[in-house]
């Protein structure tokens, strides 16, 4: 479901965003809520990287599955804070699990 926000932005970013939705022959509305999804997944690698969430709640943060945040941290090339030694005890878990 939807919702509606009124947001009050300075006249440079409301340039840059009617700007952006022009060039993607696009809705204003849309421009924003694509950047909003971007800055979602920008917090989310932030945090990660930062220590400040597990990659579970980094995808999360992003709106993302796991598996999807592994491969985005991959596509910007964050590197995994798991030990090998926790990588293994999760594999070891994942064989007892099926």
């Amino acid at each position: 479901m939807q919702k509606t926000i009124c947001v009050r932005i300075d006249a440079d970013d409301y340039s840059f965003m009617s700007k952006l939705a022009k060039a993607q022959k696009g809705e204003l509305s849309k421009a924003v809520r694509e950047l909003v999804d971007l800055g979602r997944l920008m917090l989310a690698i932030r945090e990660y990287k930062g220590g400040g969430a597990s990659l579970g709640k980094a995808a999360e943060l992003a709106g993302v599955s796991i598996s999807e945040m592994m491969a985005l941290l991959a596509e910007f090339k964050v590197k995994s804070r798991t030990e090998y030694g926790d990588y293994l005890k999760g594999l070891e878990n994942l064989k007892q699990a099926w």
